[in-house]
């Protein structure tokens, strides 16, 4: 891939990972009845187990990502000390985007209870040659929770007020209660991907067959960050088949050979299935995308409670499921005027597990960048230079701004990443935006995410990836925020809009 794509190559795994253990494909969610009848009256009494009587040790699924291969999942359940029980689960894919290989893997053991609560856990993800570690544990009403990466450890204490379950646990929660079609269960998990409590709800909704499943099974609903999973268990608590993100992502039950064949063809095919799927091209090419001076563009497919927010840089208008915005290249300010808001300097400042900006890696070159300078718009202007000069663009995935400082390459969520953690070491409140940003290369919009510094009373948007302090108008701003639970919403976006430009004008 060439050296533009790479700039546009923006991470969407992000998005996808937390339902890789989930599932379908694109053409299900359309033809469902099809695929689905009612197996009649289940038997009584309905299939519960306990953990001591459980009907499997273990079972793998293998995962389809819009029609290709790409992975597998495995989960077990077995005995622990002291009276209780360890889940295992482990999920492993790669994915081609931009002509490059990316690879991802999930391991994790959960210690639980016999009714399943959570105990303690150890949890560790891989992507693209960079590593993450949560441990933690349940006590004094309080989940400890410990994060490493790049060298660098983050505590953090959830308070509890109530009984607190592992995300793995989500396809045995149901069994362990009973498969009693027409009953619905609600309980509060803690998901590792976005390290926060999430609240889960699930409906047993009938008792279906299928040609794509062997004998009859349980249809099962799970919602959790706003997202909806269905899965079909069978009477002896294996997940048979499952469907996730709007019908994208299917897994079924198979041997272990089967499973694990899918990553080795995974690895084979060639298609770009992350960039077809997220790629959104326009009616006609912009040319000249960078000096873009305005653009007024009709996209369709977001929801009125997804649509694009009006802010200093665009003027958005939602009818009939079109959003119709008005973008203009956003430049610095010519003076700084006003102070700071108290609460968004204090808020924009906070060092976070993405960008922890008081590590004192992050600070010495903070500073070293900035040297004696005290204008913060040179500042800034200093620490995009010193980024388009030290970090490589490369479609590889973070899990924060110290594996980009470490590796010196990253895609453009990386970039926005040490951008913020450097621009907070330095006292200027910075938050992360994500949107959609247009390629020449690819004609087309993908997603991508840059800056917004407080420049007195202004939100000036920077770019590091670009190179951009002040960015032009391709720029579509869709939410804020550097977690991946604050990016959830984006699930319910990627794949489903369609862009038509309205006007343009350039310089």
């Amino acid at each position: 891939a060439g050296s533009a794509n790479l700039k546009q190559g923006c991470r969407m795994v992000h998005l996808l990972k937390t339902f890789f253990a989930v599932s379908s494909a694109l053409w299900l969610s359309g033809c469902a009845s099809w695929y689905f009848r009612d197996a009649g009256a289940p038997p009584a009494p309905p299939p519960q187990y306990s953990l001591e009587q459980w009907p499997y040790k273990e079972y793998w699924t293998g995962i389809v990502f819009n029609g290709a291969k790409i992975g597998f999942s495995r989960l077990s359940v077995a005995p622990a000390a002291d009276s209780r029980y360890e889940v295992q689960s482990e999920a492993a894919f790669v994915l081609h985007f931009l002509g490059l290989e990316k690879k991802f893997r999930f391991r994790s053991s959960d210690i639980v209870n016999s009714d399943l609560t959570l105990q303690r856990f150890d949890y560790d993800y891989h992507i693209d040659g960079n590593d993450l570690k949560l441990t933690g544990e349940v006590g004094n009403g309080m989940l400890r929770v410990h994060s490493d990466t790049a060298g660098s450890r983050t505590d953090q204490d959830i308070p509890l007020t109530g009984p607190v379950y592992s995300a793995s646990i989500l396809p045995l929660y149901p069994l362990w209660h009973g498969l009693d079609v027409g009953r619905r269960h609600a309980y509060t998990v803690y998901d590792g991907e976005t390290r926060i409590l999430a609240r889960v709800e699930q409906d047993v909704l009938g008792y279906e067959t299928s040609q794509l499943f062997s004998g009859p099974a349980y249809k099962v609903e799970t919602r959790m960050h706003g997202h909806k999973t269905t899965t079909w268990i069978s009477a002896d608590g294996r997940p048979q088949f499952e469907m996730a993100l709007n019908g994208v992502l299917i897994s079924a039950l198979e041997t272990e050979k089967q499973a694990k064949r899918y990553l080795a063809l995974a690895s084979l095919n060639k298609q770009d299935v992350l960039l077809d799927f997220s790629l959104v091209r326009p009616d006609r090419p912009i040319p000249d995308a960078r000096q873009l001076d305005y653009l007024k563009i009709a996209i369709e497919g977001i929801e009125q409670r997804l649509a694009p927010p009006t802010d200093s840089g665009q003027r958005c208008q939602w009818a009939d499921n079109v959003t119709t915005c008005e973008i203009r290249r956003q430049v610095p300010p010519p003076t700084i005027t006003g102070t700071y808001d108290s609460k968004q300097r204090s808020h924009y400042l906070r060092p976070t597990i993405t960008a922890p900006s008081i590590d004192p890696r992050i600070r010495a070159t903070a500073q070293e960048i900035a040297g004696d300078v005290k204008d913060p718009l040179e500042t800034i202007r200093r620490l995009v230079g010193w980024m388009q000069a030290n970090i490589q663009k490369s479609p590889v995935d973070v899990f924060s701004a110290l594996d980009v400082l470490e590796t010196k390459k990253a895609e453009c969520q990386g970039h926005a990443y040490l951008y913020t953690a450097f621009a907070r070491a330095l006292g200027i409140p910075t938050r992360v935006v994500n949107g959609l940003a247009y390629s020449e290369e690819l004609k087309g919009f993908l997603y991508h995410s840059w800056n917004e510094s407080l420049i007195g009373e202004t939100w000036l948007p920077v770019d590091p990836t670009f190179g951009q302090v002040g960015v032009d108008a391709t720029h579509i701003k869709l939410l804020e925020g550097e977690a991946t639970a604050e990016l959830m919403p984006l699930v319910d976006i990627v794949g489903r809009i369609r862009a038509k430009i309205l006007s343009l004008e350039a310089p």
